[in-house]
């Protein structure tokens, strides 16, 4: 089995855990994202271990890779492995990285940690409708059940598509703050930055979700769902490590490295490299 670059700790000894979900039952455009985890592991062995922009060598970071997760068809099953992987992270005190998989596996996720905990995505749709084509579990459904469920503090970043009724329902609901790609163009991203660390100042802890069609499709085209007029990874990997210190639990999902040569798995993996070494060069200033 192909494991992570650099996962070589045990469970015991690691502080971050990846874990890869193989899925994509309710993709609703582009299929594949299954391959998703396996690809990024692949990728993960192009980079040098150390991070000059952190001073961060990921090879004396203790890192340990799970491996998959077993899916099935269902998708209720499935979220439900998902659940208890994630849960079992988060009560050994260490930091998960799922690997997807479509967005609708973030929604366990963030379930698996007990007390209220702030969310921020980075994606180009809302994903705010109640069910999608009859399935309440769609990945078109994810950001709208962990509102609903689990978070007070919700904040997006990069949209740039959905209905008529979902940018209603986000006008109407003083639990979200959002960002489209025109603000993050607009405004910057450093200003962005600023409010959304403002509006989670109350939370000591955050979950990152990144769904990769929030960067343009011009850096990612291997995606589910790509949509023009995006994020640059630039943008997204300031994101990340502005808000890494926070972050208890972080996902990279809807890459389908079927549609490129490897770009986006490449992008992906290396995000999660850079993720690592942000947080834990965060962590040794404790």
């Amino acid at each position: 089995m192909n494991l992570f670059a650099d996962a070589c700790s045990s469970f015991e000894e690691a502080e971050f855990v990846l874990y890869g979900v193989p899925f994509d039952a309710t993709s609703s455009y582009r299929k594949g994202s299954k391959w998703a985890p396996l690809e990024m592991r692949k990728a993960s062995y192009n980079f040098e271990t150390y991070n000059g922009d952190l001073d961060v060598d990921l090879a004396d970071v203790p890192i340990h890779d799970m491996g998959d997760c077993d899916v099935c068809c269902a998708v209720d099953d499935t979220l439900n492995e998902v659940y208890d992987v994630a849960s079992s992270i988060v009560k050994a005190k260490k930091i998960p990285i799922m690997m997807g998989g479509e967005h609708s596996l973030t929604y366990p996720c963030v379930k698996a940690y007990k007390e209220k905990i702030g969310f921020v995505v980075m994606d180009a749709h809302y994903d705010l409708r109640e069910e999608y084509e009859g399935v309440r579990n769609s990945h078109a459904c994810v950001s709208r059940h962990i509102i609903d469920d689990i978070t007070d503090k919700y904040v997006s970043i990069g949209i740039r598509s959905g209905p008529k009724e979902e940018y209603e329902y986000v006008k109407k609901n003083k639990k979200i703050r959002s960002y489209t790609a025109n603000d993050v163009d607009g405004m910057g991203i450093d200003r962005i930055l600023n409010e959304t660390e403002t509006y989670l100042k109350d939370c000591d802890r955050i979950y990152l979700s990144l769904d990769m069609d929030a960067i343009d499709p011009a850096y990612a085209p291997g995606l589910g769902t790509p949509e023009p007029f995006g994020m640059t990874p630039r943008q997204v990997r300031s994101v990340i490590r502005r808000l890494a210190p926070k972050t208890v639990g972080f996902d990279v999902v809807e890459i389908s490295p079927e549609y490129d040569q490897g770009i986006t798995a490449q992008l992906g993996a290396k995000l999660i490299r850079d993720f690592i070494a942000a947080k834990w060069k965060s962590m040794q200033k404790i």
